[in-house]
């Protein structure tokens, strides 16, 4: 199929509405734009320098969490959550209460992906897997009544009060176990030579199309990417996360959905992805660098404790993979007293290293800001 003559599906007429039945994907993929071949290059090489650098950075698995934690808070704020990445690494007692339903679906992602990373080592990427992970993204939240861990049996649709005035309705839940096995057949299809990137552009468009679950299907959609990447050995560990990219540039990102639709152009929808990938990896890779200078300079810090050194290093330790905490957190963790732990956070604070939370004066709450800001950056 050569992306100059693709024609993306047909327009179904149901029962007072119509619904968008979707091509199936699993084919020899080809074009004939130089722009896809240079951005795929481009795409390709920052994709192995970003993979470059989870391993060769020490402990790269307190970093890659954060990254999870990243790509949870921002994938669940494009459907419109409203978590700040501090309160994201927080323990639940430390959420107010009249924000604890966003929080537990940020922390419903990080379960669902960290479940999904670990079927993947003895599993191939599949919708059985799929759903399983869909499962855990909607245990206990708002989205628990709606089929958690199903494939849909019911019309669903995007936008607008009902079916007939949706700005999109996806195919019949008729036709959806089809569609689904040609899309887990296009990734695993060795008798087609189609570059993985590409693969995952052309089923992440596919699979939102498809909207297989009654709700979840954004967050499931873009947690693929990686896992995808990860099955495919593109990436070593889930360093790489778009949805930072689609939040900030959300319109183009459903506009280049639609567009393949409606003019079934999916050229520009590849050249979008691609992009997303080429500045998501530059971002990591420069993430990962200033990680590397911030660990330089704490284990230098960590030096001028003297005898206290053992305790302040398991203490930044600690806070790389639990950046936000409070004094009880560090007593229980580091096996330490309650006023061992209290003047180690307040020589981190004299340093500048910690800050207190406003507004807990009763619960005090410590952060470190520095290491929290990188993402934030990003």
């Amino acid at each position: 199929m050569q992306f100059e003559d693709f024609q993306s599906g047909t327009w179904i007429q149901q029962y007072k509405y119509k619904s968008f039945l979707p091509v199936p994907v699993s084919y020899e993929w080809t074009w004939q734009d130089p722009r896809i071949n240079v951005l795929l290059e481009q795409a390709t090489q920052a994709l192995g320098e970003l993979n470059a650098y989870t391993r060769i950075v020490p402990d790269v698995d307190l970093y890659i969490k954060m990254h999870i934690t990243l790509e949870a808070n921002t994938s669940s704020g494009i459907e419109g959550t409203n978590t700040t990445i501090d309160e994201a690494v927080m323990d639940e007692r430390s959420i107010l209460p009249e924000r604890r339903d966003d929080w537990h679906e940020v922390r419903n992602y990080i379960n669902a992906m960290n479940n999904a990373l670990e079927q993947l080592v003895r599993l191939p990427l599949s919708m059985r897997l799929l759903r399983d992970t869909h499962e855990i993204l909607l245990k206990g939240t708002r989205g628990e009544h709606k089929s958690p861990g199903e494939f849909r049996r019911s019309q669903n649709w995007i936008g607008g009060a009902s079916l007939t005035d949706a700005a999109f309705v996806p195919p019949h839940h008729t036709v959806i176990d089809d569609l689904l096995t040609d899309l887990e057949k296009f990734w695993h299809n060795e008798s087609i030579a189609v570059p993985h990137l590409i693969r995952i552009a052309i089923s992440h468009y596919q699979f939102e199309t498809i909207h297989p679950f009654l709700d979840g299907n954004g967050r499931i959609g873009r947690l693929l990417i990686p896992l995808y990447l990860i099955s495919n050995c593109l990436l070593d560990k889930p360093s790489l996360y778009l949805s930072a990219h689609l939040f900030k540039n959300r319109g183009i990102y459903y506009d280049s959905l639609t567009r393949v639709r409606e003019s079934n152009d999916i050229g520009q929808w590849v050249r979008f992805f691609l992009t997303a990938v080429v500045e998501t990896a530059g971002k990591g890779r420069k993430t990962f660098e200033s990680i590397l200078t911030l660990r330089q300079e704490m284990d230098q810090f960590v030096v001028s404790f003297g005898r206290r050194a053992a305790d302040a290093h398991n203490l930044m330790l600690l806070l790389y993979n639990k950046p936000v905490l409070d004094v009880r957190s560090v007593q229980d963790e580091l096996g330490i007293s309650y006023e061992r732990a209290n003047r180690l956070i307040a020589t981190f604070t004299e340093n500048d290293i910690l800050a207190q939370v406003p507004n807990r004066q009763r619960d005090r709450i410590f952060m470190f800001k520095r290491y929290l800001r990188l993402f934030k950056d990003e």
